[in-house]
């Protein structure tokens, strides 16, 4: 489900975060769209194919053309995450020239001080899980929202309150979760999705806090027309 919901991030799809893959609705919304903005295999006119009351079995046939290795019919989870795949390698050969210049830009340039360091590499991708490992944090297929909640736990457990208690140990541990899910593992994960929402919930604060002040250096000097006041009814 998140990997899908990636995906669709990354295409800009218009609702990543509120779709059900239990729902047909949902689905077909998303293979018709997909097909429409940025796949665009069928003519438009032969499209509406997609759409109507046969588009289950139409779709398990538009997959097939594309060479889906999934059928739609029985794994449709499967085969609709192969399509937003595809989907991404249609995006990225429309615009590689773009991708690769802002991915040059992870690219941390060799100075005294730091050696060359691709974030896309293998290499960064072990040290990344290996940071996590040693953080006891629970793995996740997305290195990059790994690296996100060791972050999160660093910034938590080293920052300027933490570091009057540096001895105690970096670990999801002495995280308080609210509740008890039966296991260690399962709680842990939950310590770590809880670390995830505080900071989404700080980043949510922030935009407010930048658009009050937005609208107080609207509303701070206001020029008044005195003509249009009056006193009394």
């Amino acid at each position: 489900m998140l990997s899908i919901q990636r995906k669709l991030r990354t295409l800009q799809y218009h609702s990543p975060d509120h779709f059900s893959l239990s729902s047909d609705d949902d689905v077909r919304n998303i293979v018709n769209w997909l097909e429409n903005q940025k796949i665009r295999y069928y003519s438009i006119k032969d499209r509406s194919v997609l759409q109507g009351e046969d588009w289950k079995r139409n779709t398990a046939s538009y997959l097939k053309q594309l060479k889906c290795p999934y059928g739609f019919e029985k794994h449709q989870n499967a085969a609709l995450d192969w399509l937003l795949n595809y989907a991404v390698r249609l995006e990225f050969a429309d615009q590689k020239d773009n991708i690769n210049d802002q991915a040059a830009k992870l690219r941390i340039t060799e100075d005294e001080n730091v050696a060359p360091l691709d974030v896309n590499s293998v290499q960064f991708k072990n040290s990344v899980n290996k940071l996590r490992e040693f953080l006891r944090i629970p793995p996740h297929h997305d290195y990059l929202q790994v690296l996100k909640a060791c972050r999160i736990l660093v910034e938590k457990r080293l920052g300027a309150n933490a570091v009057k208690r540096s001895g105690d140990k970096m670990t999801l541990s002495t995280q308080e979760i609210g509740f008890d899910l039966g296991e260690t593992s399962l709680n842990e994960a939950g310590k770590a999705l809880r670390l995830l929402h505080i900071d989404e919930l700080r980043l949510l604060q922030t935009q407010i806090n930048e658009a009050i002040v937005a609208a107080q250096s609207q509303t701070a000097d206001p020029k008044t027309d005195t003509t249009l006041g009056k006193v009394g009814r």
